[in-house]
């Protein structure tokens, strides 16, 4: 079956295109209550010409306010990785993307290639700049080195396979196109909802002063006396222009700042003190405090019914009051791109089979930050008052041993 992004003339394939996210808009339509149709049109506009096609991406440096955003993403990396798969008389390949990744995460990065329905779990949406396995707090963006780690290693008991085997120029070709398929993603969701919520957008467009449109970016260095790569200088711009340079260096700036968070040091717990703490995180494991047996089971051993969604699928049911299992209200979302909800499954742990990575600082952040996009939450950690009260770093470390005894 050929996919919905690959048009078949005669023998030939026309070049695919990226979709826009209209999942999203839909869900902004109705949490809203207003019509989103005005907002996409710009939207789509800007964004296609801001960020270029599959074949010739492009990265919007004059719309970002330093060097470290422009510099975030290399041009030539991108593409390396952009276009269809190719390879040169060296044997060096070109369209990683499309050769590696495609099938699975689609040409957007939505998450929705022709491989996604047949996958437990769903591959990644990339668009919504939401990451599940990374060294960083729940709210921020993965680090370099995250994206990196997920390619060498993989997720276990998922279909993500590893791609240590790539050589590491791919594999940076690989992130910095991952990198530009979210920033791509999350600039149009963040620009949706700043056109419906701020800039007056509804059955029709706004004022011009309003509307989200690009003016003449050469018109503009020529008259400033700058070169392509100068950012823009914000009194030039308009309300709707400024709202885009805001977003982007929002979005941009987020990539930047990410940093991995720090973890105390493990105790060095040897002999009777390791089983000591095995037996005191099993306590915290079963109890109310940390209470983790609620989804994963007494000791880990899973079992429990799973009722839960993740944020993915939350965004286009339970945070506009639709119910995941009402087939028809769930039908338009499913028409525009959304893959049938599924419920998703806490981690039988006790199988010592864990996603993301499973060394201790790792462990210690999953606990600490809990998993982004999922209803696995955090647990606060406190240093230890005078009555003993709050989940410590000594308790949290207890956990993971526990945890690593599993494995064992």
């Amino acid at each position: 079956m050929v996919s919905p992004s690959v048009l078949m003339v005669g023998c030939r394939e026309s070049a695919p295109e990226f979709g826009h996210d209209r999942v999203r808009a839909m869900s902004l339509e109705i949490s809203r209550d207003l019509p989103t149709e005005a907002a996409m049109q710009d939207v789509s506009v800007v964004v296609d010409k801001l960020f270029g096609t599959p074949q010739s991406p492009r990265w919007p440096r004059r719309w970002m306010r330093s060097e470290a955003e422009q510099n975030l993403v290399s041009l030539q990396r991108l593409e390396i990785a952009a276009g269809g798969v190719r390879s040169d008389q060296a044997n060096v390949h070109s369209g990683l993307y499309q050769e590696h990744c495609v099938i699975c995460h689609g040409i957007a990065g939505s998450g929705t290639g022709a491989a996604s329905r047949l996958q437990v779990p769903y591959p990644r949406d990339f668009r919504a700049g939401v990451f599940k396995w990374k060294s960083t707090t729940r709210s921020e963006k993965p680090t370099r080195d995250d994206l990196e780690r997920a390619l060498v290693s993989g997720i276990p008991g998922t279909p993500m396979p590893s791609f240590r085997t790539l050589p590491s120029s791919d594999r940076d070709a690989l992130v910095d196109y991952v990198i530009y398929l979210s920033v791509r993603g999350e600039v149009e969701r963040r620009l949706l909802a700043h056109a419906v919520d701020m800039l007056d957008y509804d059955e029709s467009a706004p004022a011009d002063e309003l509307r989200i449109q690009l003016r003449d970016e050469e018109a503009l260095a020529q008259q400033s006396g700058a070169d392509s790569t100068a950012s823009m200088q914000l009194d030039e711009l308009s309300d709707g222009q400024r709202a885009i340079a805001d977003v982007i260096h929002d979005v941009v700036g987020r990539w930047v700042s990410a940093e991995s968070s720090p973890v105390p040091p493990q105790p060095s717990d040897e002999g009777e003190a390791l089983a000591a703490s095995v037996a005191r995180g099993r306590e915290l494991f079963n109890g109310p405090v940390v209470a983790c047996a609620g989804c994963h089971g007494q000791d880990g051993v899973g079992g429990l019914p799973s009722l839960d969604y993740d944020d993915w699928t939350k965004e286009f049911t339970t945070r506009i009051g639709i119910t995941p299992e009402d087939t028809e209200a769930v039908k338009p979302f499913r028409k525009a791109g959304a893959l049938p909800p599924r419920k998703i499954e806490p981690r039988v742990l006790a199988e010592g089979l864990l996603r993301g990575g499973d060394d201790p600082e790792t462990l210690y952040r999953r606990i600490h930050h809990g998993i982004a996009g999922t209803p696995m939450p955090g647990i606060e950690i406190v240093v230890p008052s005078e009555e003993g009260t709050g989940v410590s770093p000594r308790d949290v470390w207890d956990l993971v041993n526990f945890l690593e005894a599993m494995k064992n």
